[in-house]
């Protein structure tokens, strides 16, 4: 018989906690080891209990819930973060995903969808509530071309685009195939990519754009 997967749990609402925690026992796949109300109980928690999986919120007091993740995956690599909170803005999701969590679930999510995220997580699965899926394709896709313009804003919008090809690995010529560019225009470009970069070759401008997550493999 399969071992249920061990679970932590942290908020800072005495209540919620208890209802997540009856949510979690009614499934014989599941075993809740302890909760923690604010960051700083978590990460002791998750020290003397090692769970599989680690189920938070990201507003606590005293250290939050993203830092708590850092936290946790610096020393237990291995454990599968699952947020669950009521934030469904772009900072708070960004900064979960950079601290490590595998999972973001809003807390209007019902139990079994709960559950389900729990044992994948657990498995090594990546879990998003339906709208926050659709924040990270609009991050990827619509949004990507304002990304760039952030982070690289003295680069023209063909720099950057050429730029983000260039990180994807593509070679000059391969690039000036897929924007219908002759290679001279490409070459000129990338010039002009090294010069506003203020880096020596090609591979420093492919560090740069990874940096900031430029790069995707070209669809």
């Amino acid at each position: 018989m399969t071992a249920p997967v061990r679970v932590v749990i942290a908020d800072d609402h005495p209540m919620f906690r208890y209802g997540l925690r009856a949510v979690l026992d009614a499934s014989t796949e599941v075993e809740v080891v302890g909760d923690a109300g604010d960051g700083g109980e978590l990460v002791a928690l998750v020290e003397h209990a090692e769970p599989d999986v680690v189920l938070t919120d990201l507003t606590m007091p005293g250290l939050d819930g993203a830092a708590a993740t850092r936290r946790i995956l610096d020393r237990f690599p291995r454990t599968g973060v699952l947020v669950l909170t009521m934030h469904d803005d772009d900072e708070a999701l960004f900064g979960a995903l950079r601290a490590g969590a595998r999972g973001y679930l809003l807390k209007s999510a019902d139990p079994d969808e709960v559950v389900r995220a729990v044992l994948a997580v657990a498995s090594g699965d990546a879990v998003y509530s339906a709208t926050v899926a659709r924040r990270i394709v609009d991050f990827f896709t619509s949004a990507h071309q304002t990304y760039t313009a952030q982070v690289f804003p003295e680069l023209t919008a063909r720099e950057r685009e050429i730029l983000d090809l260039v990180a994807a690995g593509l070679s000059n010529h391969e690039i000036a195939r897929r924007l219908v560019l002759s290679e001279k225009t490409v070459r000129n470009n990338v010039a002009a990519i090294l010069t506003k970069l203020h880096v020596r070759d090609r591979a420093g401008a492919v560090a740069k754009a990874r940096d900031t997550g430029l790069g995707a493999p070209p669809r």
